[in-house]
């Protein structure tokens, strides 16, 4: 039996002012968008290889709104991979996004932390080994 992630689900303020800040950021695309019975279903993705994602999801209610930016309560929302770190990490100033964590050497790895356009924090890792998926 297979079990694949589908999307994980931020809040934002604003469906097109999220996508636009990861478009620009991490090349994101729109892999869904439609609107049905008033509610808009904005799912994203960092490439078109892995279906996995992101939904958009306006807050709407008062305590969805105090939500938006703080969802794990100052845990990293997500990791996300890459084969060129310092290349993503030059972008990331270049678009003036908030470096929280700097480059960090940890073993197999380099990483660092950035926050999205509501401060969400999101790890940006560079394996310098195959990351090995168990069973």
């Amino acid at each position: 039996m297979e079990l694949n992630f589908g999307r994980i689900i931020i809040l934002v303020n604003d469906y097109d002012e999220a996508f636009a800040f990861y478009e620009r950021t991490l090349s994101c695309k729109k892999f869904f968008d439609i609107t049905e019975n008033g509610q808009r279903f904005l799912h994203i993705g960092l490439n078109s290889k892995d279906k996995s994602g992101i939904w958009l999801h306006k807050a709407e209610t008062d305590e969805q709104k105090t939500r938006v930016g703080n969802q794990t309560s100052g845990i990293p929302l997500f990791v996300a991979y890459t084969d060129s770190l310092n290349e993503f990490y030059e972008h990331l100033l270049k678009e003036n996004v908030k470096i929280v964590r700097e480059p960090v050497e940890n073993g197999d790895s380099r990483f660092f932390h950035f926050l999205d356009l509501y401060g969400n924090e999101i790890v940006l890792v560079e394996m310098k080994t195959e990351i090995l998926h168990t069973q």
